[in-house]
Formats: C-alpha cells, structure tokens, sequence
C-alpha cells in the first residue's frame, strides 16, 4: 500500500476543528474565489505557521488546488490540515506534512524526482512546479490510473505515473535527483538505494507500524547518511515491503510507546513514538511521577491546540474493553474560545477502511492541580481496527503536564 496517511493532523472534537488553528468559515467552501481563499488562509496558517520557509515551496502550495484532488463531497475539508479519505483505504496527505516534506527535499528546477505512492496525485502535484520532471508510483491500481486523469485534466504534464510496487522503484528511469517516499517501509527498500544519484537526497518514513520516524537520507560514496526529521505516522508500504517486515503490530494487545517519556527527545525536543507535537516542552524533574521526565503544554492563546498524538492496533473482536490511566497535573487550564476546546485525554477509533468509529474522552481538566492520577475503562466497538491517542489542550489555556500515560486491555472481558 504505497499511500501516505498521516492520521488525524486535523482532531475534530464534537464539531468544533482544533488541530491547527481554526478556520471553519472556509471548511464550507465552494466556489472558486472561496477555495482560493481558504487555501491561502491554510498555507499562512498550516504551512508558513508550521515554520515552512522555503518561498518556492510556499508558492507551489499556494498554486496547487488540493480540493481537486479528493472527492466532491469531501471538498468542504481540502483546506483544514487533515488527512482526507481517497478509497481503498487510503487518504490525501495532510497539507503540512506534503509542505514539509517538500521542502526536506530541496527541489531544484533540474531535479528527476521519484515519488513512491501517488495516491490522490497531490504530493506530485506540488512537485511539478518546482522540479525537471516527476516519476510517480502506485500499488493501488485504482487510486493510480485516477491520479493519472486528474494530473492530466489539471496540466501537469511533467508528471508521469505507473501502477506497481514501488518497493522496487523505476530502475527505466534512475538515477533520480531526489526520491520521496509516501508510505512507511521497515528499513529503506536497497533498490531506491540504487536508484538514487550520488550525492542525492531521499525522505522516507522508516519504522514499525506505529512508531516510524521521518528520516532525509543523503547519497554519499555509495552509502546512505541519515538526518532524523521528526516522528510521524504512515500507512506501511505494502508489496515487497510487507513480505520482508520482520515486526509487527499486536492489535489483541494494543499499548502506548513511551507512556512516561523517558526515552531520549529528538534533537528538535519531539518526543519518540508521539508524532504531530504542537507547542509541548520534554521536562526533567526528579520528582516526576515515573522515572524523570514528563512533557508539558503550554498555551496563552485560545483556540490554538497544543498536543501530542499516537497511533496504535486494536481488534475489537478481541479487546472489549480497554483501560487508560495517566498521571495528570494542571495550572490555570480554562477553556479557550469554544465551549470544547479545553485540556483533555482522548482517542478515536477506526474501521478497516478508516472510517470514524467516534472519540473517547477522559477530561476536561481544568483549573489548577497536583500530580493526580486519572483513569477510565472504555467500550470497544467490534469493528475497531486502529486508533490514534491523543493528549493536550485542544484549543484551551494554561498549562498541562502529563506523565505515566497507559492504555491497557480489561481481561477477562467477555
């Protein structure tokens, strides 16, 4: 499945959009002038907020109408920064993880690029602009041939695509300049090795299925440097790739990475195994609950979101109930601008195919508390497939800290 799904940029809490900062007026958008609009507002707000600054990246953004890339009745969504359903179980990438990785690659004009999973045509679509020409595969035989009509209707015509595995890349086409790679193999597939210039760069997603790291690899004497990027999630490469993964996930068993955050902060601060982080401080403290570290959010503006997320298995026909408990400690956590945006704990829930099975909710926590501890056991629906966990403000003000974090299967349970 060569199909990147960066889960849930966006968190949607009972209709109230706080996964960046909100802006629901252009969510309804229909027009042209509307989507024009609304995909300004998201690339100063997404993109440019996010600390994306490379201008030409910023311009192609801007040009790119990612509207035209899902289907109608998701198009009120193209400019929130949220990952959008596109069939067969796959989705379009979130507006800032395709800028971010856009830029890690630093596109020149002269650049051959191979991209590894077409999916809706987007991420193509924002190199096309900025780049010779771009090579593009897609295992999914359906989503390829659609994102091969939509480039040609939109006149990208430096954009060529294929269906196959892109495990073993387009050897008819290498050296490439540049390769990125949308979905998540275990290790870096040796055939986009050989592919790759000398002296060429690669971003891939490298990892388990719920813990991956986003890693820009350079081309040096044959051999390949890493530069560590950020934790992320990805849908896992699927082809060759899944033949050859060695670990698996448990989802009879689902658990948290890194529940007390004692393992070592990227250099950037993210915290391993939690991706998507937005305004959270990595803090030491002897005295913490577990171990000596613990992560803090601190937020003075209402409606911005401060947060932490994961990704994780679960099989509701094996897990009916699951237990989660967190060390939780507050200072003038109040609400923000809607009557839902405060400090909460909370996962949702998905299907096979990713549909929305509804948010669990621990919380709110409000006003100004010592370490305490928190703890909830909550149904799971039969159909749950995955589910992607959540801690932060949400929207909310003050200051949250959160530590010992534990997500546990109620045995016994019939």
């Amino acid at each position: 499945m060569v199909r990147t799904f960066c889960w849930a940029i966006a968190v949607t809490l009972t209709g109230i959009f706080v996964g960046s900062a909100a802006f629901l007026p252009e969510a309804v958008a229909q027009t042209k002038v509307q989507f024009e609009q609304a995909r300004k507002k998201m690339v100063e707000e997404v993109v440019v907020g996010s600390g994306v600054k490379d201008e030409r990246v910023i311009k192609a953004m801007l040009a790119t109408p990612r509207h035209e890339f899902v289907e109608i009745r998701y198009r009120r969504d193209a400019y929130l920064d949220k990952a959008i359903p596109i069939g067969d179980k796959q989705t379009i990438s979130s507006p800032f993880i395709v800028s971010y990785m856009t830029q890690s690659l630093d596109p020149k004009p002269t650049d051959i690029v191979l991209e590894i999973g077409t999916g809706s045509g987007y991420q193509a679509a924002v190199l096309s602009p900025l780049v010779k020409e771009v090579y593009s595969i897609e295992i999914v035989e359906t989503l390829g041939k659609n994102a091969a009509k939509v480039l040609k209707r939109l006149g990208y015509d430096n954009v060529t695509t294929k269906v196959g595995d892109g495990y073993l890349g387009w050897k008819e086409h290498a050296p490439f300049d540049k390769i990125i790679v949308t979905c998540s193999p275990e290790k870096v597939p040796e055939p986009l090795v050989e592919q790759l210039k000398e002296g060429g760069l690669m971003v891939v997603p490298v990892g388990q299925r719920y813990e991956q790291t986003l890693v820009l690899l350079r081309k040096k004497d044959g051999k390949l440097e890493s530069e560590k990027l950020l934790p992320t999630l990805f849908v896992p490469m699927t082809g060759k790739a899944e033949e050859i993964r060695k670990v698996k996930p448990d989802p009879e068993n689902p658990t948290l990475a890194n529940g007390s955050f004692e393992e070592e902060a990227f250099p950037s601060g993210a915290q391993p195994g939690w991706y998507y982080e937005k305004h959270v401080k990595w803090e030491t403290d002897g005295k913490s609950p577990d171990g000596e570290h613990y992560v803090s959010f601190t937020n003075s503006e209402p409606g911005v979101s401060a947060h932490l997320l994961q990704g994780f298995g679960i099989d509701g026909r094996k897990v009916k109930q699951l237990k989660v408990s967190a060390q939780v400690m507050t200072q003038n956590s109040a609400r923000g601008q809607e009557e839902n945006e405060m400090c909460y704990i909370m996962f949702t829930l998905y299907d096979d195919q990713r549909r929305d099975l509804g948010m669990q909710v621990m919380g709110p926590f409000l006003g100004t508390s010592d370490w305490h501890e928190e703890a909830k056991t909550f149904d799971i629906p039969l159909s749950a497939r995955e589910g992607i966990f959540r801690i932060g403000l949400f929207g909310g003000t003050g200051t949250a800290s959160f530590d010992k974090i534990s997500m546990k299967k109620v045995e016994g349970k019939k």
